[in-house]
């Protein structure tokens, strides 16, 4: 169990944010970046990484997209293409999904 920086798992400051206002509950990334049990910091709140998890891109549902701020899983896509630029979906692309909860005091 580890303090990491936020930006570990949550790429900028705009989905930072998001997860700050409980609109954002997870990420997925291409590769792990925490450990179940690492905490980190957003405008002094603390969150706790509650669920590390190895999947495809093709495992992902309209759930997952919610849980990361879009409408549903086409709207994601469309996302990742505007962030990542020559993003092509694959669904046989492994990915590591990073859960997290605020910490109840």
């Amino acid at each position: 169990m580890a303090q990491i920086d936020a930006g570990e798992i949550l790429p900028n400051d705009h989905v930072q944010q998001m997860a700050a206002e409980g609109r954002v509950t997870q990420m997925h990334r291409g590769h792990q970046y925490a450990d179940e049990g690492d905490t980190f910091e957003i405008d002094g709140t603390e969150f706790e990484v509650t669920d590390v998890t190895h999947r495809t891109l093709g495992d992902m549902t309209d759930e997952d997209a919610q849980c990361e701020g879009s409408e549903d899983l086409d709207a994601y896509k469309e996302r990742m293409k505007k962030v990542h630029g020559s993003f092509e979906w694959d669904d046989d692309s492994e990915v590591v999904r990073h859960r997290f909860a605020p910490i109840e005091e």
